[in-house]
């Protein structure tokens, strides 16, 4: 039995829930952090590379539980590990928003990052993609899509709730929310195997045997690097946009930039099609290096909003393309380890972004070096990853 496509109705049902999972996988585990920092610092006056440390070490946490996640989702399967993600996903922010000494983060950063690892890319690609061969593009998209709307909406209501309930019971009622709405999604949709998985399983290909490959060596250095610019720059932008746009501007043209990555997400999946999957890749990170170098240069507000949209554009695929050159590249049993090593080692390698941004910064007194050297990284990222076109 072929998997279904996105006129199935359970297939349109475990994308939307996959959405749903990535609002607030994203909204609490991946944006959560960057509030906590400010939020903790000005609360308890603990310093900013302190707690800077526990957010890199929260990252780490979840690289390395990533990688056994495919192997968990298929032992125990995608409904039991999503509610135990979304019961530490919101443990993780009970403990973040309720520390108050510097010690107590260290569980916090462990609750957290198991909650993100079960929440994560590499999890949504397990979750969508068994459903969907034919239209796996427009349904990884959409489900991804849901990490975007999670950093508008989270953004602005932890950004509220600390403001009008304090710290504490923000990340009490976040939690509440967490669970309330993720735990009865995942039990209700996931439960159901996908169409054809008996007569899918075969042995996965050693983990060690996938690292040596050339295949996944150029797709896990591509993205490993675009995302490492990706989430350095993010951290310093509004620092970079705030002496031209002021406070306010910068604000929104950071919500102008996730805007443009669901456009962007959403347009390749329904564009991609049969196209190369690698070149889409390719041409993804140039367009980014354009807008990052409009960054860079720009002294006035087109140049700089119009950088922002065009590096936000190729900000959502660079989550929801290895899923698809995956699928292409590798066997249906290694697709999901395979994903799962990229997003790790992504993520072992952006947890260190912002503070190599910030230290290149600091040693230049300026950031058009910085955005410089982020759009020459994304460059040599796009030549990787056609490189790849020779071993795939």
């Amino acid at each position: 039995m072929a998997p279904a496509d996105l006129d199935g109705s359970h297939g349109r049902r475990v994308v939307w829930a996959a959405f749903v999972i990535a609002v607030f996988g994203w909204g609490v585990g991946f944006y959560g952090p960057g509030v906590y920092l400010a939020a903790l610092n000005r609360s308890h006056g603990w310093p900013i590379a302190t707690i800077s440390l526990a957010i890199t070490a929260h990252f780490l946490v979840g690289a390395v539980l990533i990688t056994v996640v495919p192997d968990a989702h298929r032992r125990f399967g995608a409904a039991s590990i999503t509610v135990a993600g979304a019961v530490c996903t919101a443990a993780g922010a009970v403990a973040w928003t309720n520390a108050q000494e510097i010690w107590q983060l260290v569980p916090a950063v462990l609750l957290s990052g198991a909650g993100w690892s079960a929440m994560s890319g590499a999890a949504l690609n397990l979750i969508v993609a068994p459903w969907f061969e034919r239209d796996r593009p427009r349904a990884i998209s959409t489900a991804f899509n849901g990490a975007s709307i999670g950093g508008l909406l989270f953004v602005p209501l932890w950004t509220a709730l600390i403001a009008h309930a304090g710290l504490g019971s923000a990340g009490r009622l976040v939690a509440l929310a967490t669970v309330g709405v993720i735990c009865p999604v995942a039990w209700a949709v996931l439960r159901r195997a996908p169409p054809g998985t008996a007569s899918k399983a075969a042995p996965p290909t050693p983990r060690r045997a996938l690292l040596g490959q050339s295949r996944f060596l150029t797709m896990s250095v591509a993205f490993a690097l675009g995302m490492f610019v990706q989430i350095g720059l993010f951290a310093h932008l509004i620092a970079r946009l705030e002496p031209a746009f002021g406070a306010t501007m910068a604000a929104l043209a950071i919500g102008l930039a996730t805007l443009c990555a669901v456009l962007g997400r959403t347009l390749m999946g329904w564009l991609l099609g049969e196209h190369d999957r690698r070149l889409a890749a390719a041409a993804n990170l140039l367009t980014q290096a354009a807008g990052t170098l409009l960054l860079a240069f720009g002294d006035r507000m087109a140049p700089l909003a119009l950088g922002c949209m065009l590096f936000g554009l190729g900000a959502g695929n660079l989550t929801s393309l290895p899923p698809l050159i995956a699928q292409r590249e590798f066997r249906a049993a290694d697709a999901g380890t395979v994903v799962a090593l990229v997003t790790a080692i992504n993520q072992a390698v952006f947890a260190f972004a912002p503070a190599i941004f910030g230290g290149l910064r600091e040693v230049t007194d300026a950031y058009i070096e910085v955005f410089m050297a982020g759009a020459v990284l994304q460059a040599a990222a796009a030549g990787i990853v056609v490189l790849g076109r020779r071993f795939s």
